[in-house]
């Protein structure tokens, strides 16, 4: 979102950012370029709700206090509490769905099982929904029934020169390696316990490899205890919730996405616009569609441990220490450009993304 708020030229767009599920209370803050990505020109709006479902009312006071032209909503949550109010809504505001993932994974993702009924009732209400990979846009075809003329393809915006400033401050890896990057929440649909397991196998024929998991979640303290299990302890370092990720990127030898479920994970995205070698799993057909026969990167035959150290020692045998890959043809600055230009589209508009 603050990719897309960026790309919106002030000239055109008067840009809100609301966050209905926020610790700060406060009704509005004045966004300055700060440490947080926060962009200058983008009045931020906290709501302060634990949970999507109380929002409703502050939601509707906010959306009638700006009468948006445009909202986008990104999260699942707070885009079925827009849609469920859309009746509510200023006559000429269009709602824009970016969706997350494929909705036929979502059993696989512990969340409760009407989540898929509420697609099927709410979304018909979006102007249009967003997905990041034309796998995603069949998925949402087949399992809730929407048509194409809803549907827009485009891949999530990457700032390729952020990401390039970002790498000169670069982290120092210890030992030779070779040196594994994984980013993503600690929890059980990103498969990091599938990757500490393939980790132990990989270090019986890499004896000096390591890994990173940059990262935060509930599954923390029972992935430290299978790096005990497997005798990887000394080599795994969790290096908790980090605002940037890109200073591991010039050390790292491979990146590994281990995911059990996937969208179009904005760390794949990232890595490959720095030309990482990628192991990846099968985890949604985007991946595969993205990954697949480009140099550089490799997919796992399928989503299991031994799969995914079979992989990922195929690849370290081949690619040399600091090697770089040009893995997405799209991985440039026009990415972004293009995407913002195509996210929302027509006259002078002002705009809420929440």
């Amino acid at each position: 979102m603050e990719l897309v708020a960026r790309g919106l030229t002030r000239e055109r767009y008067e840009v809100h950012l609301g966050l209905v599920m926020s610790p700060d209370t406060s009704a509005d803050m004045s966004a300055e370029a700060s440490a947080d990505g926060m962009v200058k020109g983008v009045r931020v709006h906290a709501l302060g709700a634990r949970r999507a479902r109380v929002a409703a009312f502050a939601l509707l006071r906010l959306v009638w206090r700006l009468q948006p032209d445009v909202i986008l909503s990104g999260a699942a949550e707070i885009s079925f509490l827009v849609l469920l109010l859309r009746g509510l809504l200023p006559g000429r505001t269009r709602v824009l769905i970016r969706q997350n993932g494929t909705v036929s994974s979502v059993r696989k993702m512990g969340v409760p099982r009407y989540t898929r009924l509420l697609y099927r009732l709410l979304y018909r209400r979006a102007d249009r929904i967003i997905c990041q990979s034309r796998a995603m846009a069949e998925d949402m075809m087949r399992e809730v029934g929407i048509g194409a003329e809803k549907l827009a393809v485009l891949p999530n915006p990457v700032d390729v020169d952020g990401i390039r400033r970002a790498m000169n401050d670069a982290y120092a890896w210890e030992g030779p390696g070779p040196h594994l990057l994984a980013v993503g929440r600690l929890s059980h649909e990103k498969g990091f316990d599938l990757l500490i397991e393939a980790f132990a196998t990989v270090r019986t024929r890499f004896a000096d490899a390591r890994l990173i998991l940059a990262g935060s979640g509930r599954e923390e303290a029972e992935l430290r205890r299978l790096c005990h299990v497997y005798g990887v302890e000394d080599a795994v370092q969790f290096a908790g919730r980090v605002n940037c990720p890109y200073i591991y990127f010039p050390g790292a030898t491979l990146f590994v996405l281990p995911s059990r479920c996937e969208g179009m994970p904005n760390a794949l995205l990232e890595a490959s616009s720095a030309g990482l070698p990628i192991v990846a799993t099968p985890a949604s057909g985007g991946i595969v569609d993205l990954l697949r026969g480009k140099r550089g990167a490799w997919v796992a035959p399928e989503i299991s441990a031994a799969a995914l150290a079979q992989t990922m020692v195929a690849a370290l045998k081949e690619i040399r220490p600091g090697e770089r890959f040009p893995v997405m043809s799209s991985g440039d600055r026009g990415a972004l450009d293009r995407s913002v230009a195509r996210s929302v589209a027509g006259p002078s508009a002002r705009a809420a993304a929440n």
